[in-house]
C-alpha cells in the first residue's frame, strides 16, 4: 500500500539566492507590475508613510505618583503604533486646565504639529468639569490634533454610576 503522507513529512527546501538571483527576481515582479526599470526606489520613496505622533500629557495632585497611568499611556501608544514626541507631567490638582503650562505645552506640541495628539489616561486629568473639558478639546482641535483619553469608556463609567 502507498502512503499519502510520506510526500507531506517532508520539509521545506532551503533555498539560497544569490544577489543577483534577488535582483532578478525583483525586476521580473516590478515588470509583472508595470513598474519601470529606475521607477521601483521613487515608488518605494514615495509609498512611506510617518508613524502617527502623540504627546502624552499626565496631571495629578501633588505628591500623587503618576508612574502608572504613565506606563499605561505609554503602552496604549505603542499598541497603535503612534510615536510619542514628549511626555509633560503636571502636580497642578484640581487647578483650571487654562492655569497650567504642561497642558498649555501639550497644545504647542499640537501647534507645531510636532504631534496629532494629545493622549492623557483619564477625563479628569484635563478636567473634571466638562466644559473646561470640552474648551481643552476644542482647543486642540482648532489647533489642529485631537483629545484622546486612554480609558474614557472606564472613566464614563465611572461618572455614570
Amino acid at each position: 500500500m502507498v502512503s499519502v503522507e510520506s510526500g507531506q513529512r517532508q520539509g521545506r527546501a532551503r533555498v539560497r539566492r544569490t544577489e543577483g538571483d534577488l535582483r532578478r527576481r525583483q525586476a521580473l515582479a516590478d515588470a509583472a507590475a508595470g513598474v519601470r526599470p529606475g521607477e521601483a526606489d521613487v515608488l518605494a520613496e514615495a509609498a512611506k508613510v510617518e508613524r502617527f505622533r502623540c504627546v502624552i500629557y499626565l496631571c495629578g495632585a501633588p505628591n500623587t505618583d503618576i508612574t502608572a497611568p504613565r506606563q499605561e499611556c505609554t503602552e496604549y501608544a505603542e499598541a497603535f503604533g503612534w510615536e510619542i514626541t514628549g511626555v509633560i507631567e503636571e502636580r497642578a490638582g484640581l487647578l483650571s486646565p487654562h492655569g497650567r503650562d504642561g497642558l498649555g505645552r501639550a497644545v504647542e506640541h499640537i501647534k507645531s504639529g510636532e504631534a496629532g495628539a494629545v493622549l492623557t489616561a483619564w477625563r479628569s486629568m484635563i478636567s473634571s468639569v466638562p466644559q473646561e473639558y470640552d474648551e481643552v478639546a476644542r482647543e486642540i482641535e482648532k489647533a489642529g490634533g485631537f483629545l484622546h483619553v486612554k480609558d474614557s469608556a472606564h472613566s464614563e463609567r465611572r461618572v455614570a454610576r
